[in-house]
């Protein structure tokens, strides 16, 4: 199947980070601030409870002062390896994996949208897969920055 067939969008990245700081960084509200959204955005979160069935609840501000809601409900936990949620409008399921030994940890992040159209509309109206990059490369300059001395 062609990539623009799938109804997944899919992004890796591999960082010089012990397992146990991307993982805080990807579940400790404190962090997420610091990096989660494409570049331009901040966010605020309103929940985050870390649990299978728990509510994720959070505001996306856009450069240009647009607000967007979003809500999540977390579907399985497993820490320091995996990290899946069902996202709300538009409807996705996200599956961050992560692979680690002693010095990297390497993040793959999948979005599985309902249909390939739905997957299309969300990459040419949201530049998701820009997006998805930006975050990761957000997370790596975050990471750089409580990494120094």
């Amino acid at each position: 199947m062609k990539k623009e067939e799938s109804r997944e969008l899919r992004t890796e990245k591999s960082f010089k980070v012990p397992i146990d700081l991307m993982w805080d960084a990807w579940t400790n509200p404190k962090h997420l601030a610091n990096w989660w959204g494409p570049l331009g955005f901040t966010i605020t979160i309103h929940e985050m409870d870390l649990s299978e069935g728990g509510e994720w609840r959070l505001t996306l501000h856009g450069p240009d002062g647009t607000n967007f809601p979003n809500r999540s409900v977390f579907k399985q936990i497993i820490p320091n390896q995996k990290i899946v949620f069902e996202h709300f409008n538009p409807h996705f399921l996200a599956t961050i994996i992560f692979d680690s030994n002693t010095e990297t940890t390497k993040v793959e992040w999948t979005l599985e949208f309902d249909t390939v159209e739905m997957r299309e509309i969300i990459v040419s109206a949201h530049k998701a897969d820009d997006g998805q990059r930006q975050n990761l490369e957000k997370l790596e300059k975050y990471l750089s920055t409580i990494l120094m001395p």
